[in-house]
């Protein structure tokens, strides 16, 4: 690793428009974590906007103070995100066309099975997806191997099958800890393979996954309900309305987060759909519902996970879409949660500083 000796950085000013993420002084091969940047919403069935979320997490990060409390001169710990991937941002353009041109058709009653442009349509979609995917895997592989610790930002939540993959082959077995208000357990939702709805069910295929833990979900159609009810416990989902109910009974939050935490394994990796918080949090992402999160209450949950030993192996934040009118508010949020869950992932890396 080319690791700076001394930087002159101050973390009290303001982040420089040429620097990284949240104004930081390091390049991606100068940071012990890195950041996959996915703008990427091909498969999104009803508010468009989150293939603007890495670049808006960006410029809403030059704003994030960076003192944290949990872990001395986080700002240390070096954390950077690659470029945009120019690539994908056009594949994304050229495939969300396609796709609004099938769920077009869908909605006017046409099927894939009948219609064969719909068919080829379909086909140049998924396959779409299959290359973001296969990009994402590799790049996270490369940061895996060379001993980094690798975060996504989406996008929609289809994006980070391939981190969970290669975190799957190369750091062995480990448990999700997944918040949304979606179960994300839909197979092939409007035929997409890879839809935004589908992403835990192809997460299920990893080998590797030993649990998955879904927090927060209000929003799930019975296919899902009854996926999770025979998975044999390797699906154990906290639907909100239940988490609320044990509130409301007396229960305490940290009783209920020690409970959740308990189900998983050693090694862990942490999926944020954003909209696993309350709305008034994320206004602007594809499919806000009510219910949710305060923004303390869910990284008090992942502290938690923390503070029993369990390691954070890797993780995502997937959903944030700035708002049409240029409203920043997810965007600020966005990058606030972005940078409190990677200082929490490398205090339970034990990351040591890697500048005087």
């Amino acid at each position: 690793m080319n690791t700076p000796q001394a930087i002159a950085f101050d973390p009290n000013s303001l982040g420089q428009k040429d620097s990284n993420i949240f104004g930081l002084p390091f390049s991606p091969e100068q940071a012990q974590m890195v950041i996959i940047p996915v703008p990427w919403e091909v498969t999104v069935s009803y508010r468009a906007g989150t293939a603007g979320g890495p670049s808006a997490i960006m410029t809403a990060s030059k704003q994030v103070d960076l003192f944290e409390p949990l872990l001395k001169d986080a700002w240390k710990v070096g954390l950077a995100m690659l470029a945009l991937p120019e690539h994908l941002l056009l594949l994304n353009e050229f495939s969300r066309g396609k796709a609004e041109a099938y769920i077009s058709l869908l909605e006017d009653g046409e099927s894939p099975e009948t219609n064969a442009g719909m068919k080829r349509l379909l086909d140049e979609i998924n396959e779409s997806c299959v290359t973001m995917n296969q990009w994402v895997k590799e790049t996270a592989i490369g940061i895996l191997e060379s001993g980094k610790f690798a975060a996504l930002v989406g996008g929609d939540h289809s994006t980070p099958l391939g981190l969970m993959e290669a975190v799957g082959e190369k750091l062995g077995d480990f448990g999700i800890l997944h918040f949304d208000a979606h179960a994300d357990l839909r197979d092939a939702y409007e035929g997409f393979i890879y839809s935004h709805a589908s992403i835990m069910f192809n997460a299920l295929k990893i080998p590797a996954l030993k649990k998955l833990v879904q927090i927060g979900i209000r929003d799930y159609c019975e296919d899902e309900r009854k996926l999770i009810e025979s998975s044999g416990g390797r699906i154990v989902t906290y639907f909100d309305r239940d988490l609320k109910a044990k509130q409301f009974s007396g229960e305490s939050w940290k009783a209920i987060c020690n409970e959740v935490v308990n189900h998983l394994p050693d090694k862990v990796y942490v999926s944020f759909d954003i909209d696993g918080f309350d709305p008034k949090l994320c206004p602007n992402t594809g499919t806000p519902v009510p219910g949710g999160f305060e923004f303390e209450q869910a990284l008090y949950m992942v502290q938690m996970l923390v503070e029993s030993g369990r390691k954070i192996i890797a993780l995502d934040v997937n959903e944030v879409a700035p708002g049409s009118d240029g409203d920043e508010w997810d965007a600020n949020v966005g990058a606030r949660l972005l940078y409190r869950l990677s200082n929490l992932a490398a205090l339970s890396q034990g990351l040591k500083p890697i500048v005087q």
